[in-house]
C-alpha cells in the first residue's frame, strides 16, 4: 500500500516546531496576528461566535451532563510527562507506519459527520487541508458530500472510510466497496453509535440534521440506497407526523437542495423526503453482534479497524476474529454519560493487545502535547477531532490546515523538549 511520497514521508514534517512558531512570530513583527487562535480554548471561543446554536450543539455537545467528556480532559490532566535532558533531538522524526504505510506523522483527521453545519464546503474543505499536509482523513458514513469526491481532493494522500452497519446488508456492502474503488486504505467500523446517545444540547433545539437531509450524501450517493426508496418503510404507520410549518416548509425545500438532480423535480417527486424517511429508517442497526464481524471481512480485502473499543476482553476478541486495528474511542463523549475516559482505556488495551496490531485513539485530544500523552500510553497514532471543526468554522480549508498544523508544531516541540528523537523512542517510554 505503498503511496507516492511515502518514502519522503519520515522527513515532510522535519523541524515544523520552530518553523511554524517563526512564521507566527515574523508576521507579528508585521502587525498580524493569527487568525486562528493557538489555544484550545481561545480556538473553540472563535468557533462559538461564527457557528449556529444548531451547528456549535451538533459539534460541541456530548451526552446527557457530560460527564464523559469533562472525564477525557480530566484523564490528559492526571497523566504527565516526564523529560529527559541532554538527548540530542535537534532532528525529529515524526513518522509512523501504519498497515505498510509510512506517514508523516502520527495523525489522523476523525470522521465527523454533516460538516456542512460548520462551513458550506464540509468535508471537501478537510480533505484538501488534509492533503496538503499528508494527514490521512477518515471519511465520514455521515458525510456531506460523497467519498468519491472527497478522494478526488485529497490528490492521492491517503484516506480511509468510516462505516456505520445499517439495516441494510445491501448498502454495507455497496459503501465498502465504493470505499475500495475510490483508493481508501482502511475501513472503520464505529461500534458504539448503533442508536444517538441522549444528547441535550440537540434535543433542547429539536434539532436533528439528519431530517433536513444533511450529512446523508454518501447514502444519497448510493445505488443500491436510491434503488430502495421505493420500497415499503418499515413501521411507517407509527412514524410521528411531522407538522406543516413554514420551517417545516423550509426543510423539505432545503432537504430536496441538497439531494442530487433539480431542486424543483426532487421537490416535486417527493424523492429527497423519501430518501430522508429511508435514512432514519435505515441509518443504525442495534442487534449488530461479533458474529456479524466475518461477513464484513468475506466483503473486503482492506485492513479493518475496529472503533470504540474501550475494554480490554473487547479488544482480545477483535483481535480474534481477525480485525486488523483499533480505535480506543468513548466518540468524545458523545453517545454515553459517565462513561470511561478513552484515555484510562488505553493502557490496559495496549497491554491486552501487547502488539498485535496498530491501537489509535481519540476523544479528548485538543493539543500536540495531548497526542504526546497519548502516544506515551501506547497508541500508535491519534485521530483528532473537534479542534479541526472548529478552524473549519472559523476559515474554511485554510483554518482545518491552520489547526492541523498547530497541532504537528506542538507535538514536534514536545517531542524534542522530551529528549525523544522519534515517536518511535517516545512510545517506548509507555
Amino acid at each position: 500500500m505503498a503511496s507516492e511520497g511515502s518514502s519522503g514521508a519520515a522527513g515532510r514534517h522535519r523541524d515544523i516546531g520552530r518553523l511554524r512558531q517563526a512564521i507566527i512570530y515574523l508576521r507579528g513583527l508585521a502587525g498580524r496576528s493569527p487568525g486562528i487562535p493557538t489555544g484550545a480554548a481561545a480556538l473553540e471561543a472563535k468557533a462559538r461566535e461564527l457557528m449556529s446554536d444548531e451547528a456549535f450543539a451538533y459539534v460541541a455537545g456530548g451526552a446527557g451532563s457530560e460527564a464523559t467528556m469533562a472525564a477525557n480532559r480530566a484523564a490528559f490532566d492526571r497523566h504527565r510527562l516526564t523529560p529527559r535532558v541532554l538527548r540530542n533531538a535537534e532532528s525529529r522524526d515524526l513518522s509512523v507506519t501504519l498497515f505498510g504505510r509510512t506517514l508523516p506523522a502520527p495523525i489522523l483527521v476523525a470522521p465527523i459527520g454533516v460538516l456542512e453545519m460548520a462551513h458550506p464546503d464540509g468535508d471537501l474543505a478537510v480533505a484538501r487541508a488534509a492533503s496538503l499536509l499528508g494527514v490521512p482523513m477518515i471519511f465520514s458514513s455521515q458525510a456531506s458530500f460523497p467519498m468519491e469526491r472527497c478522494a478526488a481532493a485529497m490528490h492521492g494522500s491517503p484516506h480511509w472510510f468510516q462505516l456505520y452497519w445499517s439495516k441494510s446488508d445491501a448498502l454495507v456492502e455497496s459503501l465498502v466497496h465504493r470505499a475500495e474503488s475510490c483508493g481508501c486504505d482502511a475501513i472503520v467500523l464505529t461500534l458504539d453509535t448503533t442508536m444517538l446517545g441522549w444528547r441535550p444540547r440537540d434535543l433542547d433545539l429539536g434539532s436533528l440534521p439528519f431530517l433536513e437531509g444533511r450529512g446523508i450524501a454518501q447514502y444519497t450517493s448510493d445505488p443500491v440506497f436510491r434503488a430502495s426508496l421505493n420500497e415499503p418503510l418499515p413501521d411507517a404507520a407509527h412514524t410521528p407526523r411531522t407538522a406543516v410549518t413554514l420551517s417545516s416548509i423550509l426543510a423539505l425545500i432545503g432537504g430536496a437542495g441538497r439531494y442530487p438532480g433539480n431542486t424543483l423535480s426532487v421537490l416535486l417527486s417527493g424523492e429527497s423526503r423519501r430518501a430522508i424517511q429511508r435514512f432514519i429508517a435505515t441509518y443504525s442497526r442495534p442487534s449488530l453482534e461479533w458474529s456479524d464481524l466475518p461477513r464484513l471481512r468475506q466483503m473486503t480485502k482492506l485492513p479493518i479497524v475496529l472503533k470504540g473499543i474501550l475494554h480490554e476482553d473487547d479488544a482480545r476478541r477483535a483481535i480474534d476474529a481477525g480485525m486488523d486495528g483499533l480505535i480506543v474511542s468513548n466518540h468524545g463523549g458523545r453517545q454515553i454519560d459517565n462513561s470511561i475516559a478513552a484515555l484510562d482505556a488505553l493502557p490496559p488495551i495496549v497491554r491486552a493487545v501487547d502488539g498485535t496490531c496498530p491501537i489509535l485513539f481519540d476523544s479528548g485530544i485538543r493539543t500536540g502535547a495531548d497526542v504526546a500523552v497519548a502516544l506515551s500510553l501506547g497508541a500508535t497514532a491519534v485521530c483528532v477531532g473537534r479542534p479541526y471543526v472548529y478552524g473549519l468554522a472559523i476559515a474554511g480549508a485554510s483554518g482545518v490546515h491552520d489547526v492541523l498544523t498547530n497541532i504537528l508544531a506542538e507535538l514536534d516541540l514536545t517531542l524534542g523538549l522530551l529528549g525523544c528523537a522519534s515517536i518511535a523512542e517516545l512510545r517506548s517510554r509507555s
